[in-house]
């Protein structure tokens, strides 16, 4: 038996979900005393900017290539 997904229609873009996310974590991390939490939260804080830095360059229009002669 195979298990139905779960679908939602997403109402904010991927970059918008991600910057939440960043800001809420960067909110809770301040909170907290260094530590092994802190240091996973600002990871994480990390790699979803890194992930929306990707996403609007691969989303970006392509600009034609240069021939080269």
């Amino acid at each position: 038996m195979t298990a139905k997904r779960n679908r939602r229609k997403q109402t904010q873009s991927l970059q918008e979900r991600l910057a939440a996310f960043a800001e809420s974590a960067r909110e809770r991390a301040r909170s907290l005393p260094p530590g092994r939490e802190r240091e996973m939260l600002l990871r994480r804080v990390k790699q979803n900017e890194v992930t929306s830095n990707l996403t609007e360059w691969l989303s970006a229009p392509v600009s034609p290539r240069r021939e080269q002669s």
